[in-house]
């Protein structure tokens, strides 16, 4: 009698087992949306960037563009490179949880809605103490969403070129 009411209660279709993915890849437990696919971190490239001794900051703003992966456009989404160069897969995921952890501190008060951010991590950021990261990331949004922000040396070789064309 017990068994054919618990099969009763199992559903039977496979489709009910899935988990609703939609909310929870774009919106991880951390409180950040992050970048999810190579080309919406090839478009930040060619943003503003500012640099600092344990990471570089490069921001885009999304004005007209759509992401497929994208929640709502009025947040700020973060993408975090951390290269192999860093070291083993235990450091370079240190130094993720660490810049991760720094953002989330700084990010409700100095990141841009609609605005994309890519934090491309240096060696120093293993190391560096807390307070400073999260100082570095106070600088860095400040100074790339400043009126004169350090414009990336492949915007600048092609703003001459074409310049010089016309």
């Amino acid at each position: 009698m017990a068994c054919a009411s618990l099969r009763a209660a199992v559903p039977k279709v496979a489709s009910a087992y899935r988990p609703d993915l939609g909310a929870s890849m774009k919106t991880p437990a951390r409180g950040l949306v992050t970048l999810q696919r190579r080309s919406e971190f090839l478009r930040v490239r060619n943003g503003l960037r500012w640099s600092t001794s344990t990471f570089v900051l490069e921001a885009k703003s999304r004005d007209g563009w759509v992401s497929p992966t994208l929640v709502a456009s009025e947040l700020s989404r973060f993408g975090f490179t951390v290269t192999k160069k860093l070291g083993s897969a235990v450091h370079r995921n240190r130094i993720k949880r660490r810049l991760r952890s720094a953002l989330q501190i700084t990010a409700p008060q100095f990141a841009r809605p609609g605005f994309d951010y890519v934090i491309i991590a240096r060696e120093a950021a293993e190391t560096y103490a807390f307070d400073g990261l999260v100082a570095n990331f106070v600088t860095a949004f400040e100074k790339a969403h400043s009126k004169r922000p350090q414009v990336s040396s492949r915007n600048r070789t092609s703003k001459l070129l074409n310049s010089s064309q016309t």
